[in-house]
């Protein structure tokens, strides 16, 4: 029975096997989870990978520490009630298969909402109904699927990192094996003839084969691995030819020390294995090095409002939030921070944390959750720890709210490298058959000389390194984007589309005048607490220059996307906003922006604003469309269309009163003619036409504005450059492009001195990491060019 494999777990059945469908399996809890599969229609998991691991044998009890309220706590990252969210680390995670069944388990438990995986750390991340299942129960279903989540509460809190050396390991039995069979080899190299040397060269032999079969087998099975995973699931990647070169060099030159053809090819094996480490190596440190860059440096310019001990009210930098400290939270903020609700009316949407898009109320005492949008009138909130940043990088790049914008779009690494480990092996093939006509004895140095020599690793390494600096590079700059594809996806921009108030406007010199009748202080006071409650920058322009009034909690606070905003308090009543929206009788001439108010429903007035646009607009609109189209769209009035025209390119498109849907609708127009739309707006009305947009990027001034809707983020001060960023990304692409073209030049040379037997495996195998390593420093140090011609 022992040559009986069971048909999920790929274990021998040696202690008994069970047979269901006409499959074997080794135990009850295999034949269990494949009967889940099949009534979930999940059997096409078997299809990706067969055997994907073995089960833990004794879970029952394992897990029932989970009960304990105060340990799940400690594991959860949210928990409002009904929904919770936890991140396991998972070990066993290893392929696509891996991440197909993870991100299915909705299909096996519906009580869990999403599942989302992070190959590289090995995690993933469950979204669930609280009042459905438990996180006892998740666990015990990862563990029959064969996904264990290592759990450890000491080191919970702490986050401590786990650091995998096996490369290191690898390297290093990679570069004794080498360094020794080099030194065996010395004899043969030198043709010496010497008693000593001729008795015991048999010796030597077998010792260089001692020597390269734990290389072959432990340092070298990761290549092998990832080619069988490939033809398995009838891919040709990278590593199928550099797999193929080792085990011909290994058979060959096995066979040349068995029958004393001579003393085979161990020293180029293992120099071989030995470089390619090397230069995983030299990638695995750089992908390190960019991941810190990104992960930790690039800080998104985002600010929150905090109230000091005298009841004052400071911008700060969410960086600088302590422990203790009290937020104010305005309407459509982000909450950055676990708190705790002092006052105010909370209506939270953790939408962009758990996908539900029901806001939540809460009172006084009640927690609230990092990542959280306040729907109503201010709060103020205590901090219970400082910022993660971290939390808020997952949180843009979470995909359970953000359409993926990439599923039809090819990377420049796609289109070339689709067909070009076919075209290398065609080579090998075709050279190799060549040399076994004309000398045998060089057949094979050739094949594997030219599998290694055409080793695609610089074609791959180009995109990743050339557009992983460019982003480290524009997070130093105060641009800061989700992943590097934009990069190139904003090299392909030819129509941008801008919103005017907060966007090509600043408040910051705004000039107000106000024309209509006088309001009492208690009108005055309500419309100020009013303002304090809105993020729209002309609220904020408001709200400045109104008298300071006493802060009080409204009875009622609205904000109509694109209308206005209105608040209640006691018998009082404000409303703010548009003509139509108050319900005034006269609409707005064109003369500038105006803000009409209508207190008790009685019309007031209206605020007219003079807008001060941005530093360089003007110039930064005149270098933009000599390259695309310009539009920019307003919710405003048309007051300041003859001020526009003036100041910007003739050929500029202008669009007034349009509310939110019509500017998401103008972009899918576009967009279905086969125009590439940039979207520049605040973050505010702006999200739904942002995540319709090829690339959406937010203006971050001096508040909260985080919008996960959007590809990119700008400070707000460097927006007068937003040109240099859009013509570094088109030179990116040029850089990348340049380095295929020099990647290209070092195959076609290298294949001419393979193909003609000029060139052997272990030179070959010196000059792979070589190319890989030029390409990276060319792409490095033209990348940095780049980024010196930025302001």
């Amino acid at each position: 029975m022992g040559d009986t494999q069971c048909f999920h777990c790929g274990d021998d059945c040696d202690k008994g096997e069970i047979i269901f469908e006409e499959k074997f399996f080794c135990c009850h809890g295999c034949k269990t989870v494949y009967e889940i599969f099949s009534q979930n229609d999940l059997c096409s998991y078997y299809d990706l990978q067969q055997a994907p691991g073995a089960i833990p044998t004794e879970i029952q009890g394992k897990y029932d520490y989970l009960s304990n309220n105060e340990i799940v706590e400690k594991l959860l990252e949210f928990n409002d009630g009904r929904t919770q969210i936890s991140t396991f680390y998972i070990p066993h995670i290893h392929c696509s298969s891996c991440i197909w069944i993870l991100e299915n388990l909705h299909k096996l438990l519906p009580s869990i909402t999403t599942s989302q995986v992070n190959f590289p750390k090995k995690t993933v991340r469950i979204v669930f109904e609280a009042e459905k299942t438990s996180l006892k129960e998740i666990v015990i279903l990862l563990c029959n699927i064969g996904y264990e989540p290592y759990i450890s509460l000491e080191d919970y809190g702490e986050e401590k990192k786990k650091v995998d050396r096996s490369l290191i390991y690898k390297l290093g039995l990679a570069g004794f094996a080498f360094g020794n069979v080099m030194l065996l080899s010395f004899p043969e190299y030198f043709e010496v003839e010497e008693y000593w040397l001729e008795q015991y060269k048999h010796v030597f032999r077998w010792l260089m084969f001692a020597f390269s079969v734990p290389v072959v087998v432990y340092a070298a099975k990761d290549y092998f691995i990832s080619a069988y995973k490939g033809l398995r699931s009838r891919l040709l990647n990278i590593d199928v030819p550099i797999a193929l070169g080792i085990t011909v060099l290994f058979l060959r030159s096995t066979i040349d020390i068995i029958f004393d053809w001579g003393s085979g090819f161990f020293d180029s094996l293992t120099g071989l294995v030995f470089f390619l480490l090397i230069g995983k190596f030299f990638q695995q440190k750089t992908y390190n090095f960019l991941s810190f860059e990104r992960d930790y440096k690039s800080y998104f310019p985002i600010a929150v409002t905090r109230i000091t001990q005298n009841k004052k009210e400071e911008t700060v930098n969410v960086y600088d939030i302590q422990e203790g400290d009290r937020l104010l939270i305005r309407n459509e903020e982000l909450i950055p921070v676990d708190g705790i609700l002092i006052s105010g009316n909370a209506n939270i949407d953790y939408s962009f944390v758990t996908g539900e898009a029901e806001a939540v109320k809460k009172q006084s005492g009640d927690k609230l959750f990092a990542g959280g949008k306040q729907l109503s009138e201010a709060i103020e909130v205590e901090a219970l720890k400082s910022v993660e940043q971290s939390y808020l990088t997952q949180l843009w790049s979470n995909d359970i709210f953000n359409k993926d914008k990439l599923g039809s779009f090819k990377t420049l690494t796609d289109g070339i490298s689709k067909n070009f480990t076919i075209t290398i092996l065609s080579i090998a093939i075709i050279a190799t058959t060549f040399w076994l006509i004309t000398d045998a004895s060089l057949a094979m140095n050739v094949f594997t000389a030219v599998l290694i020599i055409a080793c695609p690793c610089a074609i791959a390494l180009s995109a990743p390194f050339t557009l992983g600096n460019v982003l480290r590079i524009f997070g130093k700059r105060r641009f800061y984007l989700k992943n590097a594809s934009i990069i190139e996806q904003l090299a392909k921009i030819d129509t941008a589309i801008f919103d005017k108030t907060g966007t090509i406007t600043t408040n910051k010199k705004t000039n107000i005048n106000y024309e209509g009748s006088e309001l009492t202080r208690e009108e005055e006071s309500l419309l100020k607490n009013t303002l304090r409650s809105s993020n729209h920058p002309l609220s904020r322009a408001l709200y400045e220059m109104l008298s300071e009034y006493d802060i009080m909690p409204l009875d009622a606070y609205e904000e109509h996307l694109g209308k206005g905003i209105e608040g209640k308090k006691n018998e009082q009543h404000i409303k703010l906003g548009s003509a139509e929206f108050v319900g005034a009788k006269r609409q707005d001439t064109a003369e500038s922006t105006s803000v009409h108010l209508c207190a008790n429903e009685s019309y007031k007035g209206k605020f007219l604003f003079n807008n001060s646009y941005r530093n360089g607009l003007a110039q930064l609109f005149r270098n933009l469309s000599r390259d695309m189209q310009l539009v920019i769209i307003s919710g405003d009035n048309e007051g300041e269309r003859e001020r526009l025209s003036k100041l910007l390119p003739a050929n500029t498109k202008m669009f007034f009163r349009q509310k939110p849907q019509d500017k998401l609708n103008h972009i899918a127009l576009l967009q279905q003619h086969g125009s590439n739309v940039m979207m520049v707006g605040d973050g505010l009305n702006d999200a739904g036409a942002l995540a319709q947009s090829n690339v959406g990027i937010a203006i971050s001034e001096n508040v909260n504005v985080f919008s996960p809707a959007c590809d990119a983020i700008l400070d707000a001060s460097k927006f007068e450059h937003l040109d240099q960023y859009i013509k570094a990304s088109k030179n990116a692409v040029q850089v990348i492009k340049a380095s295929f073209i020099l990647s290209f030049i070092y195959n076609i040379i290298g294949l001419y001195f393979a193909v003609t037997g000029q060139l052997s495996p272990v030179v070959a195998a010196i000059l792979m990491p070589l190319s890989s390593i030029s390409i990276v420093v060319f792409t490095t140090v033209a990348t940095n060019i780049l980024g010196r011609r930025l302001k």
